[in-house]
């Protein structure tokens, strides 16, 4: 029985969604929470000032996405109403007109570089508007975006999910290395079949197979140099892959390499040149943003150390609630709520909010000289668009904690212990899927490594299975797990306004995830 009432707010999450009349995020997130906090109290005996601090930090960490998608919206409505996305549209079109190679070029390339350099979900946040944009249509866009964000995530944000994910376990450097190459390995396998099955959500097949050179010449140059550099570093590879492979991909798509010839009725009409100083300057916003989040995340050039550094140089009492503390990177931290061990923590500069998105923002209406008129919409319309997501985000961060709450006992482990008893001696089919449930919760690889990093370690020695594989394993799931996160899916619904599509995005994007987890099963199983 418990571990039925550990697995159905997840089941009812899922049903909810999905259902003929599905609820929209905004209020089926919310309700699950609900019942869960009412689980607790009732069936699991958790202390009831302990869950009431877990919703508190459950609220607050809601901050952290709340921000970052807020942002995102903030920077594509100043790219929009400053005219930079009809100059880059035409850039792209004037590259080529292709729709499969747009596709590859924004969808795939792109994000990998952008998930290299940031993760926390950026990279669908930047390239859906982009595509839709160019024409393609909402849903299927964000459907796109989420599946092909999952590749370079083991190596996101600078490596974070690999080198800070299993931080905890007793790894050597060169354990956490092999752990590395081996989930490059899983992720360029399935990097050969997930694609093709993103693209089919826009495309049809025979379109796939005529440009198939171009998309699996696109693959490989994000892929092999990755994979390269995953035996000599575990920070560097989806950076440099998705560098290389964005620059190779515009490179072939303009030679026309790999991609059959046009038919669309705009051939004979003359393509618009883009200027390259008119490019650089329209473009601002996206190299601007690359930049900053590049400086800002490799941490040898000092500027992450700082703007983590969470020193309090002020601090204050809140009474019962707890102990705030402000650093000098403006880092929050509240210690101790309700008296409980539960604490909170938040990197106001770190986050990619206000840096790069904001700041970028608020540079490029002084660069493009933008009316006051349309700062005021860009403003306007970006919190228009974040009322729902508020509320569904809450909730799913208050379920999120209060499932990762009571230590051993947590429903988490409950599921993944459970999980691993019924696969036995044959675990390494299912570890990828234990990953991809943490990020399901999550909205984190970093944090899936984090929670089942340590009980794949232990199914791993205690089933005499190679260790480093196992945990391989789980970084792959929880970058597989990205394309059907609660968290990730609110997101780049609401950079793109969809209303009520949660359901049907989550029923589209678990496919490809399944055939990725078994992908990583058999490489798992040759490894």
């Amino acid at each position: 029985m418990t571990l039925f009432l550990s697995l159905f707010p997840i089941a009812l999450l899922i049903w909810l969604m999905v259902k003929k009349n599905s609820l929209p995020s905004a209020r089926a997130l919310p309700l699950v929470a609900l019942i869960l906090y009412g689980l607790k109290l009732t069936w699991f005996g958790s202390d009831m000032v302990e869950v009431h601090a877990t919703v508190i930090a459950g609220l607050l960490t809601a901050l952290t996405p709340i921000l970052i998608i807020w942002g995102a919206i903030f920077l594509f409505k100043t790219l929009e109403y400053s005219g930079s996305m009809d100059v880059l549209r035409a850039w792209l079109n004037g590259v080529t007109e292709n729709r499969v190679a747009q596709l590859m070029i924004v969808g795939w390339a792109f994000p990998f570089l952008i998930e290299g350099a940031s993760g926390f979900g950026t990279p669908a946040a930047l390239a859906a508007p982009i595509l839709v944009g160019l024409g393609f249509r909402a849903v299927p866009v964000a459907m796109l975006c989420l599946v092909m964000n999952s590749v370079p995530v083991s190596f996101g944000a600078v490596g974070t999910p690999t080198w800070f994910g299993f931080g905890e376990l007793p790894l050597s450097t060169n354990e956490v290395r092999e752990i590395g190459y081996k989930s490059a390995i899983i992720h360029s396998v399935a990097a050969l079949i997930v694609p093709l099955l993103a693209l089919r959500l826009l495309v049809g097949w025979r379109e796939i197979r005529q440009n198939l050179v171009f998309i699996y010449l696109s693959i490989l140059s994000c892929c092999l140099p990755m994979l390269l550099l995953s035996f000599f570093t575990f920070e560097f590879p989806s950076i440099i892959g998705g560098l290389c492979g964005l620059v190779i991909s515009v490179l072939l798509a303009r030679k026309q390499l790999g991609l059959r010839k046009s038919v669309s009725s705009s051939i004979d009409a003359p393509k618009s040149r883009v200027k390259p100083a008119a490019l650089i300057r329209a473009a601002f916003p996206l190299w601007g943003t690359v930049l900053v989040l590049m400086l800002t995340r490799i941490h040898q050039l000092g500027m992450k150390g700082f703007l983590t550094d969470a020193t309090p140089v002020a601090e204050v009492t809140l009474g019962p609630l707890g102990e705030l503390s402000i650093s000098a990177s403006l880092v929050l931290s509240l210690h101790d709520i309700l008296g409980t061990p539960v604490s909170w923590t938040h990197s106001l500069l770190y986050v990619p909010s206000i840096l790069p998105f904001i700041a970028i923002s608020l540079l490029a209406f002084l660069y493009f000289r933008m009316a006051k008129s349309a700062m005021l919409r860009v403003w306007s319309d970006s919190s228009r668009q974040m009322k729902a997501p508020v509320f569904a985000l809450m909730g799913a961060l208050v379920m999120v904690k209060l499932l990762m709450m009571d230590g051993e006992q947590a429903n988490t482990l409950i599921i993944g212990q459970a999980l691993a008893d019924w696969v036995g001696e044959y675990w390494g089919l299912g570890a990828a899927f234990l990953g991809a449930l943490g990020s399901f919760f999550s909205g984190s690889a970093t944090i899936s490594n984090l929670t089942f990093g340590g009980i794949q370690d232990a199914i791993a020695l205690s089933k005499g299975l190679d260790r480093t594989t196992i945990l391989a394993l789980q970084s792959v799931g929880g970058a597989m797990g990205n394309m059907v996160c609660i968290n990730n899916i609110v997101a780049v619904c609401s950079v793109l306004a969809i209303q009520n599509e949660e359901g049907r995005i989550l029923k589209k994007t678990a496919v490809p995830m399944l055939v990725y987890g078994l992908c990583a099963a058999g490489v798992g199983l040759f490894l």
